[in-house]
């Protein structure tokens, strides 16, 4: 990924994979915005006791940093699902009830979610010029939100898995990720290789470390997406709270930040 900085302040990263395309996605980091500690100080979340008012300045701070309007942004009122909405310029500035991913073919529409540890996922359908992204947390991913992100396209715009490109964003990573059996006991009745994903760092006696990125990866590869075509950011949110609001690592006292990503015009 590329960290951008941003003359107001904002600090975003952009991913190495979509550099060369017509589709732009930004992670926004937590600097840049005016909220106080503990949502220090670009946050996103109006549902964890931060002011509304400071929120929607920090949307506005962000959207004017990516030279968007904050008031075309379409959201999710996110539930840890995997239900996705397909959305127009129709939708500008609506947030999509119970639904963790959104889908369009609308050229400038940005498309934002928000996350603290979660996994920001996007698929990009550069045959089709489509996109799509979704929040997969622990549950999202064992039900398969990586794989309904990509069946919605190819539902709504027959989008070849052998041809998207795929980006996997900023989200907790497998070294500090600690889960107990619930999670190993779902993970390992649903997801293709379960023994890939889990190691023990403090021993066999202790709960595994579960490998939240992997599981994606190893989701959209058994659905025919080509592992070379996926990037995975690397950044553990957990170890980097400098730069990303962290629920584990904060114990819950923190913001959400946010990605945006919108189609741009094809030049031919």
């Amino acid at each position: 990924m590329q960290r951008i900085h941003h003359a107001n302040g904002v600090i975003t990263y952009t991913f190495t994979t979509l550099a060369d395309q017509p589709v732009a996605a930004h992670v926004a980091t937590r600097h840049g915005g005016v909220s106080p500690a503990p949502w220090q100080s670009l946050n996103f979340s109006i549902l964890r006791g931060d002011d509304r008012a400071r929120v929607l300045e920090n949307r506005r701070r962000l959207a004017s940093a990516l030279g968007l309007s904050a008031n075309d942004f379409v959201y999710c009122r996110q539930v840890h699902g995997t239900a996705i909405a397909k959305v127009s310029w129709d939708d500008a500035g609506a947030c999509m009830d119970g639904c963790d991913g959104l889908i369009t073919d609308a050229v400038d529409l940005p498309l934002s979610l928000v996350f603290a540890d979660c996994v920001p996922l996007l698929i990009y359908d550069p045959t089709h010029h489509v996109l799509g992204i979704v929040h997969a947390g622990w549950r999202g991913t064992v039900n398969g939100a990586a794989t309904a992100l990509l069946w919605a396209l190819q539902a709504a715009y027959d989008s070849d898995p052998a041809q998207v490109r795929v980006a996997i964003g900023p989200s907790i990573g497998p070294q500090s990720y600690e889960v107990g059996p619930e999670v190993v006991a779902l993970a390992t009745a649903r997801l293709p290789h379960p023994e890939a994903l889990f190691t023990y760092p403090n021993g066999a006696a202790r709960n595994p470390h579960f490998d939240l990125w992997q599981a994606n990866v190893q989701l959209l590869v058994e659905a025919g997406v080509p592992a070379a075509q996926i990037e995975v950011s690397g950044i553990d949110t957990a170890q980097n709270t400098a730069d990303f609001f962290s629920h584990r690592a904060e114990q819950g006292r923190c913001g959400l930040f946010s990605m945006v990503a919108w189609l741009q015009r094809r030049t031919q």
